[in-house]
Parts: structure tokens; sequence; C-alpha cells
């Protein structure tokens, strides 16, 4: 009798032991892959800072040729205090917008009302620079929605959802972006 008692409480200990491994790995899991998110929007953020940086150069490059246009120019310095002072993934994603837009607006002033100054060769420089900081910020952008994918889709799956649910793991949101880029442009080259 000794020993089926005995028996039982051993299979007990290697169950409880089994369901304490599994939580520990499936948390360590969940933990890194919460960092990799975090590490991919970090990542989101270092090329829009890059393009930040570069504003100014431009700015000034086109300052110098550019006398009436100070709207433009005082936009895109407000839009770039904005992203510096922001400090949540969706206010620097909104401050990254309105960049966005002043530099379009700023691109096409250049190449419509002063050809000179597109031909400048510091403008050319910083625009190409620009354009190439836009498609990294698009690939950085895949990357982090990617992988909030990934994480979002270990919460949901059972049995690590039980253990996630427990110990506090949430989904993460998902880049979104601003309503007013799903209008197309109006492109015009009279």
């Amino acid at each position: 009798m000794k020993k089926a008692g005995s028996g039982v409480i051993v299979g007990i200990i290697v169950v409880l032991l089994a369901i304490g491994v599994y939580g520990v790995t499936t948390y360590n899991s969940l933990a890194a892959e919460e960092n990799n998110v975090e590490a991919k929007w970090s990542q989101v953020e270092n090329v829009m800072q890059r393009r930040a940086d570069l504003i100014p150069n431009l700015v000034n490059s086109v300052q110098g040729s550019m006398n009436h246009e100070e709207k433009i120019i005082k936009e895109i310095t407000d839009a770039r205090k904005a992203y510096n002072s922001a400090s949540t993934p969706s206010e620097k994603n909104e401050a990254n917008n309105q960049i966005e837009q002043s530099l379009g607006t700023m691109v096409n002033v250049i190449q419509e009302d002063y050809p000179t100054l597109a031909s400048n060769e510091n403008v050319k420089t910083l625009m190409v620079q620009l354009e190439g900081t836009e498609n990294r910020i698009s690939v950085e952008r895949k990357n982090y929605i990617e992988e909030v994918n990934t994480y979002n889709q270990s919460l949901v799956r059972f049995p690590k959802n039980l253990v996630a649910k427990a110990l506090g793991f949430d989904k993460k949101a998902n880049f979104k972006a601003d309503d007013s880029a799903k209008v197309v442009p109006d492109v015009s080259f009279e």
C-alpha cells in the first residue's frame, strides 16, 4: 500500500514540475518576443530620427535660395519639434505623418518653382538621402508589423494564451497609417 501512495506522490510531483518548466519556458519566450517588438519599434524611431536630423540640413540649403516659402519651412520645423517631443509610438507616428506631408509639399515647391535649386548638388544629395530614409522607414515599419504579428500570435495560441494571461502579457497595437494615406494624391506636371 505504501508503494502505491508514494507512486502517486511522485506522479503529482512530476506533473507539477512539468507544468512549472512549461510556465517558465513560456514566460521566457513571451518576454523575449515582447522585447523584440520593442526593439523593432526602436529601429523605426531610429530611422525616423535620421530623417528628422536630415531635415535641418535640407531646410538650411533650401532656405538660402528660397525667400518666400516660409510657411512650408515653418511646418517642417514645427513637425520636427513635435516629433522630438513625442513620447508614445502613436504620438511619434502622428508627428512623422506631419513631417511626411510637409516634406512632400516642399519637394513639389522645389521642383516646380525652383528648378535651379533642385539642381543644386547639396539639395540633390539631401533629397536623395531623404528618399532613402523614407524607404528605410517603410522597411522598418514592415519589420515592426511582422514582429508584432508574431508576438500577438503567440499570445492567442493555446496553451500559451493561458500562461500569457496569467502573467499579464497583453497584445501589442500594430502600426496604423494615417487616414490621409488612403487618399491617392493628385500629381500634376503642368
